[in-house]
């Protein structure tokens, strides 16, 4: 395995307990389908901090995973306000 794909593997797998984290600390009954969801979303929410490696193609694995948590946290919560803020539009009153 090279040094990319682990790398990307440990962003994935921060991202993935990120998710697990928030649905343990959520007040919503827990499901299969709201467990994977969560993984899937924080771990792809986490690669988009690949993208700071575009700027700066020296930056430390660390920082770099450390970077991919903080998107994990708030683009996941990002997302899930948007999401919710459409979907009540589309409710009748």
């Amino acid at each position: 395995m090279t040094e990319q794909e682990s790398l990307i593997l440990k962003i994935m797998a921060a991202g993935g307990i990120i998710g697990l984290a928030k649905l343990l600390v959520d007040n919503q009954k827990i499901t299969l389908r709201l467990l994977f969801g969560r993984v899937i979303l924080g771990s792809g929410i986490a690669l988009t901090s690949g993208v700071f490696l575009i700027h700066n193609t020296k930056l430390d694995e660390l920082a770099l995973i450390g970077i991919a948590c903080a998107l994990g946290i708030s683009g996941q919560t990002g997302i899930e306000w948007l999401f919710n803020r459409g979907k009540n539009k589309n409710e009748p009153e």
